[in-house]
């Protein structure tokens, strides 16, 4: 289902948000300095009759692993988190996440079209993480040490590219799905967590900086929310295997790994359900699965807690 965020419910969860926040996360320790923000960009005045907002709207409480949609007060001209701006949009949403270690405390600030500022401090709940063993071949699709040294860093060239580029999309706006629909899924057949100490082999490696969903190969998986292609690897990466980036927007963007075919291409607008590709094993793989990770900027986050529980 292709749903942008109703701004209805926003208004209504808006309340809730303002009842049951504590007044003291909704500023600063005095001791804190001010946030410098970049130059104010113009936003489009709020229609008459609309409700005033005095204060940020967030659509959750922080936490590590976290994506958080926000709203900035009315009038607002810019938006930065922990000292960096961050892009508006028209209506004055925007997202930011938090990494999975990310710190116990972050800030926002808006920058009033008078010149005035409001600040909101916001404490960072603790994630819990899992440790997973696996056993897979340390170098992927890669042969020896030597191969995978000389194919890697190719390799990441194309993925920080990937990155980069900034594409318009609201696909960041929408309620993600899940990009199978499988029994076991809902059976609880997730076969690796976002934020796991990954045991590789016996020897410990970084954590896993993703979701892994069991099911059979070639079994087709879709596009959990609008976007654009960034990525699609016309051969297997030694980790990744066949590699698909999808974009959506102010700086989210997904990742899918280990696919056996894909069915998209680099710059084609994907809509929310589209079939984009094939479940496999290539790349770093025990076993056939779809890897979902996803990025808010520089920032990990975990895919389990944008979708709807199933």
């Amino acid at each position: 289902m292709l749903s942008r965020v109703p701004l209805t419910a926003v208004l209504s969860l808006a309340v809730m948000a303002s009842c049951s926040a504590s007044p003291s996360a909704k500023a600063p320790p005095k001791s804190e300095p001010k946030v410098a923000v970049a130059t104010p960009k113009a936003v489009p005045p709020e229609p008459a009759g609309t409700e005033i907002r005095t204060d940020f709207w967030l659509s959750r409480d922080p936490q590590q692993g976290a994506v958080v949609i926000g709203r900035a007060p009315s009038n607002t001209s810019a938006v930065s988190f922990n000292g960096s701006p961050i892009p508006l949009d028209r209506e004055g949403f925007f997202i930011f996440g938090f990494d999975r270690d990310a710190e116990n405390s972050a800030s926002l600030t808006a920058t009033l079209a008078n010149g005035k500022t409001v600040e909101r401090y916001l404490p960072v709940q603790p994630g819990q993480w899992k440790i997973e063993h696996v056993k897979a071949n340390p170098t992927g699709g890669a042969g020896t040490t030597e191969e995978f040294k000389a194919r890697r860093g190719p390799e990441l060239a194309q993925i920080n590219a990937a990155r980069a580029k900034k594409v318009q999309s609201e696909g960041w706006r929408q309620e993600f799905v899940w990009p199978i629909q499988y029994k076991s899924v809902a059976g609880g057949r997730i076969s690796g967590f976002f934020g796991s100490q990954r045991i590789y082999n016996g020897h410990p490696g970084s954590y896993h900086g993703g979701m892994d969903i069991a099911a059979p190969s070639g079994t087709i998986y879709t596009a959990p929310a609008d976007g654009v292609v960034v990525l699609a690897a016309k051969s297997p990466f030694t980790l990744e295997g066949y590699l698909l980036m999808i974009d959506h927007g102010m700086g989210l963007n997904s990742a899918f790994l280990h696919s056996s075919a894909l069915l998209v291409s680099e710059g084609e607008r994907v809509k929310q359900g589209q079939p984009l590709g094939k479940v496999g094993m290539t790349g770093r793989a025990s076993g056939p699965h779809l890897h979902w990770g996803l990025k808010w900027n520089a920032a990990r986050v975990d895919p389990l807690k944008l979708v709807k529980p199933l």
